[in-house]
């Protein structure tokens, strides 16, 4: 979706060089790139209500959102998360 909030390029503004070069050559970290990405579109059409859900499967959804940017953080070498 387009203007959706919390992308990687906004959570790791001065880490996207080294978000290509482990998507390239890290086939984990790219899962987790697109599970982040899915994740978070899930959450903004929730957020939106392009598609509603109860308020705990959004939370959960969020939990999930930050768990697996958690791993990218961890994976960048920054606390950033």
């Amino acid at each position: 979706m387009a203007n959706t909030p919390h992308t990687l390029q906004e959570e790791f503004p001065t880490k996207l060089d080294r978000i290509h070069e482990l998507k390239i050559s890290n086939a984990h970290f790219a899962k987790l790139l697109d599970d982040y990405d899915a994740l978070n579109d899930r959450v903004h059409r929730a957020e939106t209500n392009v598609e509603p859900m109860d308020s705990l499967a959004e939370t959960d959804l969020r939990k999930q959102r930050a768990a697996v940017k958690d791993e990218i953080a961890r994976m960048l070498g920054t606390a950033d998360a």
